[in-house]
């Protein structure tokens, strides 16, 4: 039943484009929107039937203020903004945080080569990423052979062993002139962009000359630094020849669940893919979009050259989100079916696991909202729980965990110094439900 405070708020919502912030009882913003029309997108949470996650949410809405924009891209653009503020708990999270690993050439007086999974605007050259690390690790370290860069993160007072070793030309002692470094550079940024078949020839005559001589062990080396190269350069899933850097979009939606598929194309080459799985509540194109920012907001992902979209998607509007990128929307060809690609992946990821997140979801928040039927009590999607201890009566401590919607939440978790209290504390019982 929806109170009189909002029907005459949602009696009072314009028929323009902006932003909406959800609201709990506490006053806590809950969940952010965007609507091309706000008075039509709003008032469909209080009407009509929704399926079980969005009615969860409305069942929480006590209040809700909006901002209106000029247009439906300020409108996209304030959204993810707000999001980031504020963290809604029902707005989609990116909580997938893994990272690939960059070969980096740092931008230094002296440069560096070096392998990192962050990407910084430092105006080094990243080349990835690269998802076998260790073949990242094993090409790095036929760099490091064939160009002596500086290795040392703080120039030492002498020459250290790489400089005997040959891979450092020792810029602590002798000078280093910048010619010489950007010629390195430049051959390791050939090497990087497809230039690596002419060292992958001569290590395989290598092998074949060691082997020959029966140095086995050091043709297996050989081999070994073979197949890094082939590994991290060439053995790719999928190849385009115009050697563009490129991110194709795909998703699939099903009974509320969004499952966004990203392939990621490097010089060319499909080198791997992001998956991400998350329950919607807006139009599904909409809420897309909303990924798309964020997406891009994280610092392990950094906007390509250029990117496909499915045709149903405002390419406009990522555009804006993109100034420096090429957004497209392929019609025919290679390009469309990797956007066809990337769409049966998802729909194929969104079927296979929706019964596992279907009792997951029961497992956790179902549990929730029954603890708070048994408890009387509105459904407690914060649990924190403490546990104190002492040393005879002394030292005494306490620990507290935190559960959202369920689930474990250790960013949350929290140790304490008892400092008002003297003796032995003790924790009351709780009684069983």
């Amino acid at each position: 039943m929806v109170s009189t405070h909002l029907q005459n708020k949602l009696a009072l919502l314009p028929d323009q484009p902006g932003c909406y912030l959800m609201k709990d009882e506490q006053g806590t913003i809950i969940y952010v929107g965007k609507a091309k029309i706000l008075k039509n997108r709003v008032r469909s949470y209080f009407t009509g039937a929704h399926d079980v996650k969005t009615q969860r949410l409305v069942q929480e809405i006590k209040d809700f203020e909006y901002i209106v924009t000029s247009s439906d891209v300020e409108a996209l653009l304030l959204e993810i903004n707000l999001i980031k503020k504020h963290d809604p708990r029902f707005n989609i999270r990116l909580k997938d945080d893994k990272t690939y690993p960059f070969i980096k050439i740092t931008n230094e007086r002296h440069p560096r080569l070096i392998i990192t999974r962050q990407v910084k605007r430092d105006k080094g050259k990243y080349f990835g990423p690269y998802p076998n690390v260790y073949a990242a690790n094993e090409v790095k370290k036929i760099l490091d052979r064939l160009y002596p860069l500086r290795k040392c993160h703080v120039l030492p007072n002498k020459v250290c062993l790489y400089y005997h070793l040959g891979q450092c030309l020792a810029p602590c002692v002798f000078d280093v002139s910048a010619e010489t470094y950007k010629k390195m550079s430049d051959e390791i940024v050939s090497f990087l962009n497809g230039g690596y078949k002419d060292v992958k020839q001569d290590l395989m005559k290598k092998m074949a000359e060691a082997a020959a001589e029966m140095e086995f062990e050091k043709a297996g080396e050989f081999r070994d630094q073979i197949n890094a190269i082939e590994t991290t350069m060439e053995k790719q899933k999928m190849t385009m020849n115009d050697f563009v850097d490129r991110d194709v979009f795909g998703y699939a939606i099903d009974k509320g669940w969004m499952c966004v598929q990203v392939f990621f194309i490097r010089q060319g080459k499909l080198i791997e893919r992001d998956v991400s799985q998350f329950p919607f509540y807006n139009d599904a194109d909409e809420d897309f979009l909303t990924f798309i920012g964020q997406f891009y907001q994280k610092a392990n992902h950094i906007p390509p050259k250029e990117i496909f979209l499915p045709n149903d998607v405002d390419a406009e509007a990522v555009a804006a989100l993109l100034p420096d990128t090429k957004v497209l929307v392929p019609v025919r060809g290679n390009k469309k079916d990797l956007v066809k690609l990337a769409y049966k992946n998802a729909k194929i990821a969104l079927n296979e696991k929706f019964m596992l997140l279907e009792r997951n979801e029961e497992r956790t928040v179902g549990a929730v909202e029954k603890l708070g039927e048994q408890m009387g009590i509105p459904t407690p999607s914060r649990i924190e729980a403490f546990d104190n201890s002492n040393i005879h009566g002394t030292d005494p401590v306490s620990a507290m965990v935190t559960f959202l919607d369920g689930k474990p939440n250790k960013n949350d978790y929290r140790k304490y110094k008892i400092k008002t209290v003297e003796g032995q504390m003790i924790m009351p019982r709780c009684a069983k439900l």
